[in-house]
């Protein structure tokens, strides 16, 4: 056996140990040399040109449209993952296109003269599993005169945060549930999302935030009041998207939400915040 010491990723609150060669829990960082890198650095699964609503973003240059680039993994592991299919996904799981800081920040130029485009969001699978490759491509987009936009779980390290959140024009965190309890479920962080939320509003960045209204896990009016109390104690103008659940991933099984509970609560949380969207519906 190897005395090597093992490497400590410090990119989110697993801390995952690592021994050389070793990949972490994201399926997206590795142990090289001694210490805990990217290994999806540049490579790409999905590039879309989105809507911004469908980040969800609803109150930052709507009716744009933001290149949207994903990669692979994520540091949660929710039953419900709406994309699983990458998400979920090492880098022998799924295809992925090499890309680099410039080139990625140059086609997004491109696209502003194009098809209007406003900057490049980070998305689809968990952005923050891969933060050096967000921040090396958001310094390239800021110097081309263009915006950033991230759309994460937020269950990142404070470190990390820091490094990212004065980059960000505009992000969209999710909310999964009310307490750590649930986020346990989950295999998150609460307090580490709470404190994210917290960073990115602070740094000027427009922040809104979106729960997927599970049943029988976060459908009761209790637990969407305690996630609007919280997002109130930022700000009662973060708006606030509550989202029908669908069956996927290993809930496949499962009903999706009502759409009546889905208005109901989003009249709960609309007694605590100024904007209120319902998502899904």
């Amino acid at each position: 056996m190897s005395d090597a010491p093992l490497a400590a990723c410090t990119a989110c609150p697993r801390h995952c140990r690592l021994a050389e060669g070793a990949v972490g829990f994201c399926r997206a960082r590795r142990a090289e040399g001694g210490r805990v890198v990217a290994a999806n650095y540049g490579r790409v699964t999905s590039l879309a040109l989105d809507p911004i609503e469908k980040k969800p973003i609803a109150f930052f240059h709507p009716g744009e449209n933001v290149l949207s680039a994903g990669s692979y993994g994520c540091n949660l592991r929710c039953p419900f993952c709406q994309n699983d299919s990458i998400s979920q996904c090492g880098e022998g799981d799924v295809q992925f296109d090499s890309a680099t800081p410039v080139g990625l920040a140059d086609l997004a130029l491109r696209l502003r003269g194009e098809r209007g485009n406003i900057g490049l969001a980070y998305t689809y699978n968990e952005p923050l599993v891969g933060w050096e490759f967000v921040r090396d491509c958001a310094r390239e987009v800021r110097a081309r005169g263009m915006m950033n936009v991230l759309v994460s779980n937020g269950c990142a390290e404070e470190a990390v945060v820091e490094e990212i959140a004065p980059l960000m024009d505009a992000a969209n965190i999710d909310i999964k549930g009310p307490s750590q309890e649930y986020y346990d479920w989950v295999g998150g962080d609460f307090a580490a999302v709470r404190r994210t939320i917290g960073m990115l509003h602070a740094s000027g960045c427009h922040v809104e935030v979106t729960t997927l209204v599970v049943p029988g896990r976060n459908d009761r009016e209790e637990d969407i009041d305690a996630v609007a109390s919280f997002v109130a104690s930022v700000s009662p103008d973060i708006p606030m998207h509550v989202t029908r659940f669908f069956p996927r991933f290993r809930m496949a099984d499962a009903q999706p939400t009502p759409v009546a509970t889905v208005r109901r609560l989003a009249e709960v949380a609309g007694g605590r915040l100024r904007r209120v969207l319902v998502g899904n519906c």
